[in-house]
């Protein structure tokens, strides 16, 4: 398990211009709900997300990054991804795996992941958005970058997303 300081927003954004992603940050009153974000933000262009930290009765990890919108039964999800039972991790399972709060969960805590503990899964509608927001590692601002850009930077955190298609869970019934 890594006890390493977790990665400051600065660290955050030097990897990103590492990896040659474009990436734009709006500061704003820290938000802790989708309602809140939806405030702070004002009239930010593209897809907004939310994020869960979730964990199966088999002790597996997982990032799930959906649109704000989207409605996740996670019964129907651990079916789809093969997970026994998913819960939501713990906030201490939070700190310690991708080293932030409850509150400010975000695909780009995966660089804190450094032993790969975590399966990402990603919202296949949401990659059909141009532009992706997320917390850039705490709530008190929003991160733009391209769909195609969060899938470069999860790959690069060493992480293999594995995309789910919600809306076929949610018919599926």
């Amino acid at each position: 398990m890594s006890t390493q300081t977790p990665v400051t927003k600065e660290q955050l954004f030097a990897k990103l211009d590492g990896l040659g992603i474009a990436h734009k940050t709006v500061d704003h009153a820290p938000a802790h709900t989708v309602e809140e974000a939806r405030r702070y933000r004002g009239d930010l262009p593209g897809g907004h997300c939310k994020n869960l930290f979730l964990k199966d009765k088999k002790g597996r990890l997982f990032l799930v990054v959906a649109l704000e919108d989207r409605a996740i039964d996670v019964q129907k999800l651990a079916k789809q991804i093969g997970a026994a039972r998913l819960s939501f991790g713990k906030p201490e399972l939070l700190r310690q795996v991708l080293g932030v709060e409850p509150g400010s969960v975000t695909p780009f805590a995966l660089l804190n992941d450094r032993d790969q503990r975590v399966q990402v899964v990603l919202d296949k509608e949401m990659l059909d958005h141009d532009i992706l927001n997320y917390h850039p590692l705490k709530n008190d601002g929003t991160t733009a970058l391209t769909a195609a850009d969060l899938q470069h930077f999860i790959r690069a955190c060493g992480h293999r997303p594995v995309i789910v298609d919600f809306a076929e869970i949610e018919q599926k019934g």
